[in-house]
């Protein structure tokens, strides 16, 4: 059995690659062929000045959310036993979430967990912060996307969040660091420590979770702008817009090897826009102009994106009290046995 495991991991790490590959192209094939069946409508779309500015507080919105991102994963860190400055957080967060958009979708994740070990973290607890945030951020797409799945999928959506919450539960992750930490000693290839776990977890991370899930609320309101500025709806779209941003960032998040769920957000966004009784209960929207809006929001947001990593990365440049990752605790004044003063 061991043999034939072995076998297929092999074949696998040979072949994933051309899987990726013909997951992404499939992706993007099947949107380009709705772009172009529907490009008459999409060429419709007239953006006014008053659109631009949406535009603009859109750009802004979002980029928020993005530097908020940084500063939740700074807090998952601390309730590990590993506070660090959460401007260096940010930074990190900032100058790496780039990279998703390189193939595997999964490049940013490993520079955070890099980025982190650099500083002092051990890896075991580098690797779980990285995990815990991937859970949240899914957890939250699942809370705000409950409030726009069709009825056939909430038990199953439902499921799948209580799945989530309870593999968050301290006692369940701490068993995973475990396993992280005799996973990073035999990369490394040293002894694990004596300490089974070299961080701690005392309690539900409620706080990142809120927090995650205010960074998708933050998100969703960028996206509502943008979508606002095109095709005019009620104030009762935006909970149900900002819903099926969730729904549609969360696939594009967990689908494998497509950078950035270019391509799986906006066709799942787009579908759920021209969906009756999903976004409006009344005549619903044409597939063109629901398909241009999207585009035009992944336009907005990569320039966040850009605009972020550029500041980071300015900022790393330029500042240096700002890039060292100040643990707390150091900061504490501590006795000298020597003398009895304090440094």
């Amino acid at each position: 059995m061991g043999h034939r495991w072995g076998w297929v991991k092999q074949q696998w790490a040979s072949y994933k690659a051309f899987f990726y590959t013909g997951l992404l192209m499939a992706v993007l094939a099947f949107l380009g062929k709705a772009l172009f069946e529907h490009w008459q409508a999409i060429t419709t779309i007239r953006i006014t000045l008053s659109a631009w500015a949406c535009f603009a507080i859109a750009t802004g919105i979002t980029l928020l959310a993005f530097t908020w991102t940084g500063w939740v994963w700074g807090w998952i860190l601390e309730d590990l036993g590993h506070p660090v400055s959460n401007v260096w957080a940010t930074q990190i967060y900032l100058t790496t979430n780039i990279a998703k958009y390189l193939p595997s979708n999964l490049v940013h994740l490993y520079g955070r967990t890099l980025a982190a070990n650099a500083v002092g973290i051990p890896l075991s607890a580098a690797s779980l912060s990285v995990i815990l945030d991937t859970l949240l951020m899914i957890s939250a797409g699942l809370i705000l996307g409950l409030l726009s799945v069709p009825q056939s999928g909430v038990g199953s959506a439902g499921l799948g969040l209580m799945a989530v919450l309870v593999i968050m539960h301290p006692v369940v992750l701490r068993s995973l660091g475990q396993w992280l930490t005799q996973l990073a000693a035999a990369i490394t290839k040293r002894n694990p420590p004596q300490r089974a776990n070299p961080f701690r977890l005392l309690r539900y991370p409620w706080r990142p979770l809120l927090g995650e899930i205010s960074i998708l609320i933050l998100r969703g309101l960028g996206f509502t702008l943008v979508v606002q500025a095109l095709i005019p709806l009620g104030i009762e779209a935006v909970p149900r817009l900002i819903s099926i941003f969730s729904i549609g960032w969360l696939l594009g998040f967990i689908t494998p090897g497509v950078p950035g769920g270019v391509g799986v957000f906006e066709l799942t966004v787009s579908q759920l826009m021209i969906r009756p009784g999903v976004l409006t209960d009344g005549p619903t929207l044409s597939y063109g102009l629901a398909l241009g809006s999207v585009a035009l929001y992944r336009l907005m947001n990569t320039l966040a994106e850009a605009i972020g990593a550029g500041l980071a990365w300015l900022d790393t440049k330029h500042s240096r009290t700002a890039t060292t990752p100040i643990l707390r605790s150091s900061l504490v004044a501590k006795p000298n046995p020597q003398n009895g003063v304090k440094n």
